[in-house]
């Protein structure tokens, strides 16, 4: 596998509990969580750089606007998830345990979870 450079996005899906009847169920509704971990480094163009706590933030501001962000006339979402059989019907920031402490550190990561409800179609 190929070394990611700095700067770029991990997704894990985390693990999820679901409790009545499964999502197949067209009564019950399912939430999933997803966490974005946000990776700041240095320029590969300048020697000597290393991340920074701006480029960390720039970098959740926009996993926020790809994730929760809405067309301002229409209010659809403006980056749909199509899912067969199924309806995103909620999306929100879950945690934001934040980033790393030591803003000497070369680099900087920023974890934020976000929580999607889901129903059957």
């Amino acid at each position: 596998m190929p070394e990611a450079k700095p700067p770029y996005y991990l997704l894990y899906s985390l693990d999820a509990t679901t409790s009545g009847a499964p999502l197949a169920d067209e009564n019950e509704d399912a939430s999933f969580v997803y966490q974005v971990t946000c990776v700041s480094g240095p320029d590969p163009a300048r020697p000597g750089t290393v991340g920074s706590i701006d480029q960390v933030e720039w970098l959740v501001d926009k996993a926020k606007k790809a994730l929760l962000g809405r067309n301002q006339t229409t209010g659809q979402w403006s980056s749909p998830i199509n899912v067969p059989g199924v309806k995103v019907m909620c999306r929100s920031v879950d945690v934001e345990p934040g980033g790393t402490n030591d803003s000497a550190d070369a680099i900087i990561s920023y974890v934020i979870r976000f929580r999607f409800g889901l129903t059957p179609a």
